[in-house]
């Protein structure tokens, strides 16, 4: 039988996404580009795998914001503030299955844009404008609106600093842009960050086992 996609070559791999066959050469390059792969697909599980296992460090100039000092000790200090950032992402993942990698990195590198001019003392706010991308990047300001809060009520701790929330963005985003392959509708990041928490129903917001890439 031929593949569905080529019409030359032999269907021999089962698509989860297609329903049906399709030829090894397809299955490679189609991948997470024209097939919406599900994350359980074993195919693409060995994929990510195999990319994981030869995933070079990010060049220099490939790093988001290379001038934003991110340490682990602030890491360590904030973790639950990080891991309630990090579990909105997925929450808005999960009423959303469509959500892709691409939507979270244009979501956080807007909302770090707007905490960079925070911090610069001039605040200039440019959000995403449609889709799950601004869905998430309203998410996310809502979900550090609501931590500030908080922590406004809580007598005796310190309040988290803009140059604090922006250091925990500029992470999130390097971390998105480490994991996701860059093809148009990958979840590699969203499997990863799932990854980092507990899988029952309700996520709870516990401090997420994230290593620094």
């Amino acid at each position: 039988m031929a593949c569905p996609l080529c019409q030359k070559r032999t269907a021999k791999r089962w698509c989860p996404a297609k329903g049906e066959r399709i030829c090894a050469v397809c299955c490679g390059t189609e991948r997470e580009v024209t097939v919406d792969c599900p994350s359980d697909c074993e195919f693409l599980i060995a994929a990510r795998r195999y990319e994981a296992d030869h995933r070079p460090s990010l060049p220099p100039e490939a790093v988001p914001y290379p001038d934003v000092a991110v340490t682990v000790e602030l890491l360590h200090e904030l973790r639950p503030v990080l891991a309630e950032l990090g579990l909105e992402i997925l929450k808005l993942s999960r009423e959303h299955p469509p959500m892709v990698d691409a939507d979270v990195l244009a979501a956080l590198h807007a909302l770090t844009e707007s905490c960079r001019t925070l911090v610069s003392g001039l605040y200039y706010e440019k959000p995403p404008e449609a889709g799950y991308a601004r869905a998430l990047y309203v998410r996310l300001a809502e979900a550090i609106a609501r931590i500030r809060a908080r922590q406004a009520e809580r007598v005796g701790f310190a309040a988290l600093k803009d140059s604090e929330v922006l250091a925990l963005l500029v992470f999130l985003l390097r971390l998105a842009r480490y994991h996701s392959n860059g093809r148009p509708r990958s979840r590699a990041f969203l499997d990863f960050l799932r990854a980092q928490y507990p899988k029952q129903a309700g996520l709870a917001p516990e401090p997420p086992r994230i290593i620094v890439p």
